[in-house]
């Protein structure tokens, strides 16, 4: 069995872990019949995924935060942009949030509205569809 014998350095590491997050988000929309489309140049526009159902895309943008609870305060990011959700992955534990984009400067994890998920395919589609209710 292969083993890794070399180091990675620590930026490396999270960049790592923040495009498998993506990676992840996009294979479970894909399972459920989007369009998923990566930009190839995330400058300025906070947009990690685009999804189309075929007329209609939505932008999303994914965070991964290293949250000591689901009261953690995420920082708006993406205010100048057109995101339309976000996905929060909590890095050290096994559940994360979907939500639509908000305007204010910084909202807790856990705010009305947003909905919860284990990470999981079927409990982030089923925290997805709940956005749309």
């Amino acid at each position: 069995m292969p083993s890794r014998k070399t180091s990675i350095k620590r930026g490396t590491r999270q960049v790592l872990k923040n495009s498998a997050y993506e990676h992840e988000v996009a294979a479970w929309l894909m399972h459920d019949g989007w369009e998923v489309y990566e930009p190839k140049l995330d400058n300025g526009h906070c947009t990690d995924l685009l999804i189309s159902d075929g007329p209609n895309f939505y932008r999303i943008q994914i965070k991964t935060v290293g949250a000591r609870d689901e009261a953690h305060r995420l920082k708006n990011s993406w205010k100048e942009s057109r995101v339309n959700w976000v996905v929060a992955f909590a890095r050290n534990s096994n559940w994360g949030y979907i939500f639509p984009a908000f305007t204010v400067k910084e909202r807790r994890l856990n705010f009305d509205g947003h909905q919860r998920f284990e990470q999981t395919k079927k409990a982030f589609l089923k925290a997805f569809h709940l956005l749309g209710q």
